[in-house]
């Protein structure tokens, strides 16, 4: 297992990472977080580090930095989380991972960028993704021409939310599927439903997440 903080130059700023790789890889996954979150979330963590058992490479990443992230606007201005999460993409296909495919998994507002992101890249170079209790609607314009296949999963308690995913399972023209989550609110807080989260997105990522096996170099990032 290789595993790096890492600093990703994006335009002006500079963001802070957590990458890890299994040493023989599946693909990596990259998590875009939402609603003022980082790369620390202790839920997005627990799924990762299944991810990463499972023999995907996680890159869990700061979509603002931590001045940014004071602004309660930021969290929502999607144009620029999408154009951040774009970047750190192509950021890690420059790297010596290249021939290594790519998923996204996306939560809140996080979900929004990771399907605009994926709309403007195309499925040849996002393969899956994955929203958890995501808001589709803030990026509902864009939700038609997301082809990757993707998984929306949701809390059967979160209403709103039920709402705008199941508009956004209308919209989507590829692979999709929504899973309701039983009794879960939006932090998936009862014991169990974080576990069940995580299992479905391991799922689909096997499925759906080419396998590319290779050995990784040790001197990742020079």
């Amino acid at each position: 297992m290789y595993k790096r903080t890492v600093d990703i130059e994006v335009g002006a700023v500079q963001l802070k990472g957590n990458l890890a790789l299994p040493d023989r890889l599946k693909g990596i996954v990259l998590f875009s977080h939402g609603s003022g979150s980082n790369r620390l979330s202790a839920r997005n963590r627990s799924i990762a580090n299944n991810l990463r058992q499972q023999g995907f490479g996680t890159l869990l990443f700061d979509l603002l930095t931590p001045a940014e992230n004071k602004h309660y606007s930021r969290w929502f201005d999607i144009e620029l989380l999408t154009r951040r999460l774009i970047s750190v993409t192509n950021w890690l296909l420059k790297s010596r991972v290249s021939n290594v495919n790519i998923g996204y998994f996306g939560a809140n507002t996080g979900a929004a960028s990771a399907l605009a992101a994926a709309a403007e890249l195309g499925s040849e170079m996002v393969r899956a993704i994955v929203c958890r209790d995501g808001r589709p609607d803030l990026v509902q314009n864009t939700i038609p021409h997301v082809k990757s296949p993707t998984l929306l999963l949701v809390g059967g308690h979160d209403k709103e939310v039920l709402e705008a995913n199941e508009a956004a399972l209308h919209q989507l023209q590829g692979i999709k599927k929504l899973t309701v989550i039983a009794g879960a609110s939006h932090l998936f807080e009862v014991p169990g439903q974080l576990g069940d989260v995580t299992n479905r997105t391991a799922e689909w990522f096997t499925r759906y997440l080419y396998y590319y096996p290779k050995e990784i170099e040790k001197d990742f990032m020079g």
